[in-house]
């Protein structure tokens, strides 16, 4: 019997505001994965002025046994945050948390799906 079935999880990570209106875009892409992928633990994670941050997101998931997380960083533009900040922080969690597999995706601002939706719905 394998005992080491993996468990999965969505972090969207976004910069944070301080404004509570500002995350409800961001909760919303979380109600959606969860109502598509129930099996699939989804939390929203921020880099500044909003909690939680990424490790205390991640933590939490660890908690809950998950071993695979999977970070999405939620930037229209690639930036320092993107760049350079996100791969540090990622970097520290693996080093946290060695026996779970953390994968960082391009932001969603490099998928064509977006570039082709966002120029479709600026067309209209």
């Amino acid at each position: 019997m394998n005992t080491n079935k993996t468990k999965r999880a969505v972090v969207l990570f976004a910069h944070g505001s301080r404004d509570p209106l500002w995350h409800k875009p961001m909760e919303a892409v979380a109600a959606h994965i969860e109502l598509g992928e129930p099996d699939l633990s989804v939390r929203c994670a921020y880099l500044e002025l909003s909690q939680p941050d990424l490790a205390t997101a991640c933590q939490e998931l660890v908690g809950a046994n998950i071993n695979s997380i999977t970070v999405i960083p939620m930037f229209l533009g690639v930036g320092r945050h993107a760049r350079e900040d996100l791969p540090l922080l990622v970097d520290q969690l693996r080093a946290l948390h060695p026996l779970v597999e953390f994968e960082l995706k391009p932001a969603v601002g490099e998928d064509p799906r977006l570039i082709q939706l966002l120029a479709s719905i600026a067309a209209e």
